[in-house]
């Protein structure tokens, strides 16, 4: 933790220094000085007392003016600083991340009543015999009692398994951000939270359940998707949770390569950063199941994707499977920027198709870094040492934090060079992104990406 302590201690001697050097500021504005210096100190590894001599004395615009310009150079030298996010800093070290190398294996598995004889209470029970087993009436009144006991930890959320029976919300159309292209893609909305921990993911804002949610009740899924099939063709899981993360345990997949045989116009996507492919290896499809992996250069997946498969891993995994005459979708999502970005980015590619060729690829995303503003408070609680958030992140078009335009532009422009470059009909979209940006990169907008 001793690196943990060093970023406290930075923090509190900025704080000190900054309440008492402009005293005569308000709470406000003392607080996104210490915020701005303190970021600036740890995106540039600088002791503050280095920072903190050069700052020039004078009034709250001009200092903070010559503080933003230094901590988001790109972002200022094109008039995207006019609003920033700088929220109150705390570092909480009983609120941090701690990686283990332990494998997955809950403490508890709590169960609806409605669902204590399923084959998938049976799986989980039998899997994870040392678990505390504990039936509740529904999870809605399982979920009030809670936190009326207490608040709910997100750290500790993969000590508990609950097992439920899913009344709705089985399908909707791909919740794209406002005004950005959508590409007419609809989620399978199977199972709630995940077994990894990625610095970036947005489950930790937006997850309110004390526990990770498995629908016993799959057949509902196929009952409901009768009545919701229409004009759309791409279909898939992983939204709320990783596809195949636990599928060994599941065996989610086999039923559902087993329905889509019935609707082969439809192709139902898995998306993971695991290598849980057994299940598909041994199943019989129709040729409509697509396999998508998340790609990062390895340097990123080990210090922001825990838990997950190696790049190594998930390569060898999307080999096999396209032995088993499975479809790859590539995700470059979250494309993430840093010093050698372009270097690793470009092996990362390059790697890829050494273990995959043009024809086997369904299609590609490209999405850079983006999440709510409530979430930067969030990670650098639970991961304070991460290095995502020393870029520039600003407002975007739809209020989300962004790289500034001109770098997110670069980025994609770079990435479809290069993928272009093995084959220029390979299917490339940007993920949540504008019209605007569309047309920057040199992409047609699309009525729908397949």
């Amino acid at each position: 933790m001793s690196s943990f302590i060093t970023q406290y201690q930075h923090l509190k001697l900025i704080s000190s220094f900054v309440k008492k050097k402009f005293r005569h500021f308000g709470v406000n504005k003392k607080q996104e000085i210490i915020r701005l210096v303190y970021e600036i100190c740890k995106r540039e590894n600088l002791k503050p007392q280095t920072v903190l001599k050069d700052l020039p004395v004078g009034e709250f615009h001009a200092l903070k003016d010559y503080l933003v310009c230094r901590r988001f150079p790109i972002a200022y030298a094109h008039n995207q600083t006019r609003t920033l996010h700088l929220p109150k800093l705390k570092l909480d070290k009983s609120k941090i991340f701690a990686a283990s190398s332990k494998d997955f294996y809950p403490r508890k598995i709590i169960v609806e009543k409605r669902v204590r004889d399923s084959v998938l209470t049976k799986k989980f029970t039998s899997y994870f015999p040392d678990a505390k087993l504990k039936e509740i009436d529904t999870l809605k009144s399982f979920i009030k009692k809670y936190r009326c006991l207490k608040a709910f930890d997100y750290n500790h959320r993969t000590d508990t398994v609950i097992i439920i029976h899913q009344p709705a919300d089985f399908f909707k159309r791909c919740p794209c951000t406002k005004y950005a292209v959508g590409c007419n893609y609809n989620i399978f909305n199977l199972s709630f939270g995940c077994i990894f921990e990625c610095t970036y993911c947005f489950l930790q804002e937006y997850t309110n359940s004390p526990g990770i949610l498995f629908p016993a009740n799959l057949d509902s899924f196929f009952e409901a998707f009768k009545n919701y099939v229409g004009n759309f063709k791409r279909l898939g899981s992983g939204e709320f949770s990783d596809s195949l993360m636990l599928d060994n345990v599941t065996e989610y997949s086999q039923e559902i390569i087993a329905f889509f045989k019935k609707y082969p116009s439809v192709l139902f996507e898995f998306k993971t950063k695991s290598c849980q492919i057994n299940n598909l290896l041994s199943a019989r499809h129709k040729g409509n199941i697509v396999v998508g992996w998340s790609f990062n250069p390895e340097c990123i997946i080990k210090e922001n994707e825990f838990y997950t498969a190696s790049l190594q891993q998930r390569l060898i995994a999307a080999q096999k499977c396209v032995q088993a005459d499975y479809k790859i979708a590539c995700h470059f999502d979250p494309i993430i920027y840093f010093q050698d970005w372009r270097k690793e980015y470009e092996n990362l590619i390059e790697k890829i198709f050494n273990y995959l060729k043009p024809k086997d690829i369904a299609w590609i995303s490209l999405g850079t870094l983006r999440f709510n503003p409530a979430l930067k408070t969030i990670i650098e609680t639970r991961f304070p040492l991460n290095r995502i958030l020393d870029a520039e992140l600003v407002y975007g078009y739809d209020r989300k934090l962004r790289y500034p335009d001109v770098l997110r532009r670069d980025i994609y422009q770079y990435m479809i060079r290069l993928l272009k470059k093995h084959n220029k009909n390979i299917p490339v979209y940007l993920c949540m992104e504008n019209v605007n940006m569309w047309r920057l990169v040199g992409l047609s907008l699309p009525q729908q990406i397949i």
